[in-house]
């Protein structure tokens, strides 16, 4: 009994299948030109520009306690938002204190 041989040249041809019959059938598009400048540093902000809107103090400790949970490794859930604005309601001192201990945890 003859053992089975998958590299038998017998069994048929080998095709390559990332093998392409004619180069100019690229069907990936053409490369940019060395002219084109696709990459560019945006304009400086121009402060006259700027929004004239202020956060209110809640807003500003629910966006710190966003960014302070994220920063620990403990990314805010969607199911988590509502515990997020009654502990921004709270006053700032504790929002403060908060987000030290949380800080310390990193």
């Amino acid at each position: 009994m003859t053992p089975w041989n998958n590299e038998n040249p017998s069994s048929g041809t080998y095709a390559d299948p990332y093998a392409t019959a004619d180069p100019r059938d690229n069907t990936w598009p053409a490369p940019a030109h060395t002219g084109d400048d696709l990459d560019y540093f945006l304009p400086p902000p121009n402060p006259a520009e700027r929004l004239s809107h202020i956060l209110a103090p809640r807003d500003e400790r629910r966006l710190a306690l966003n960014a302070t949970l994220t920063a620990a490794g403990i990314p805010p859930m969607p199911e988590d938002r509502a515990v997020i604005d009654q502990l921004s309601a709270l006053p700032a001192d504790v929002s403060t204190v908060l987000q030290r201990w949380l800080h310390h945890t990193l």
